[in-house]
């Protein structure tokens, strides 16, 4: 399963959702960066193919990063890569 997590501006938590397939995972990556960089906020509708229920709407310009990385049953244990150890790095200093 491969994630799709958005980071949002005045937000802690990201938004994620999952694609089974790399190349589904690959194109939305691109249409949420393509939409980031557009002149005009746009409203972007993720759905999610391990929770199929699941659906989110944001706005374009309320996306402060884009992480997609590969999720295996162990790992995915709700932390998004990178932002654990940046936690440690900032709490250390």
């Amino acid at each position: 399963m491969i994630s799709i997590d958005l980071t949002l501006k005045y937000s802690p938590m990201p938004v994620s959702v999952q694609r089974k397939e790399k190349d589904g995972a690959e194109a939305l990556y691109q249409t949420i960066v393509t939409a980031m960089q557009g002149d005009r906020p746009q409203v972007l509708e993720l759905t999610c193919e391990k929770q199929t229920e699941k659906k989110v709407a944001i706005m374009s310009d309320q996306i402060s990063a884009v992480i997609v990385s590969e999720k295996d049953g162990a790992a995915s244990a709700g932390k998004v890569p990178g932002f654990a150890a940046l936690g440690q790095i900032v709490n250390q200093g």
